[in-house]
């Protein structure tokens, strides 16, 4: 498996939510899977999974996928206006740790422009337009950013380290979807957050629980 160099989070390694959904894919397996990232996933770069082990040529550890358990705590969703409005106080349209994030990075036209906004009690919400080409990694990397947008500022910079997701269904092509994300708590440099995915008609597509880690 490789991650291809449009699915960059910092510029020059992956987008940790599309890296993750492209291991958990490739494993295999059933129900919810946590990947634990253990280094910046390497762009264009054949990676292996064995055992749960995702390993870069040299053998090196990139990150390690396991069954989740059950994922039952979801962030409650907003309307689409909502979102959007949300989406209109997006802070990284002022200042961005990595602005060419495929998925929130607000100087990617080629992106999914998940732009996760604050609303009054804490969480962050989006519009989020499903690509033409749609897959278990997409939903993933959905699940990803407007958790870590629940955390960052100014000047916080922080990176996915774990991410664990339920992925109950794809959204179709071009569908008009709203992602929700909520800060649980901040452990010194950890902070665990959820997200939820939810399609036009308001079903429940994907929830996840990640920890961030400060940089």
């Amino acid at each position: 498996m490789r991650i291809e160099s449009r699915y960059n989070g910092p510029a020059g390694s992956g987008n940790g939510g599309w890296s993750a959904g492209v291991f958990a894919a490739e494993a295999g397996g059933s129900g919810p899977v946590e990947v634990t990232l253990r280094r910046p996933p390497p762009l264009e770069t054949e990676l292996t999974v064995v055992d749960g082990e995702v390993r870069d040529p040299t053998g090196e550890l990139v990150a390690e996928v396991r069954p989740a358990g059950v994922i039952d705590v979801v962030v409650p969703p907003v309307d689409l206006d909502t979102a959007v409005a949300a989406a209109a106080r997006y802070p990284g349209l002022v200042e961005h740790p990595f602005p060419t994030c495929y998925v929130c990075g607000p100087q990617r036209a080629d992106g999914l422009r998940i732009f996760p906004g604050g609303l009054p009690d804490g969480r962050t919400a989006a519009p989020f337009r499903a690509p033409e080409q749609v897959s278990v990694a997409t939903v993933w990397a959905a699940l990803d950013c407007p958790g870590g947008w629940a955390v960052l500022a100014p000047g916080r910079p922080y990176l996915l380290g774990r991410i664990a997701a339920m992925v109950a269904a794809l959204p179709g092509p071009g569908d008009q979807c709203v992602v929700t994300g909520k800060l649980l708590r901040v452990d010194g440099r950890k902070a665990l957050v959820h997200t939820s995915l939810y399609g036009p008609d308001g079903s429940l597509l994907g929830a996840a629980r990640a920890t961030w880690i400060a940089r």
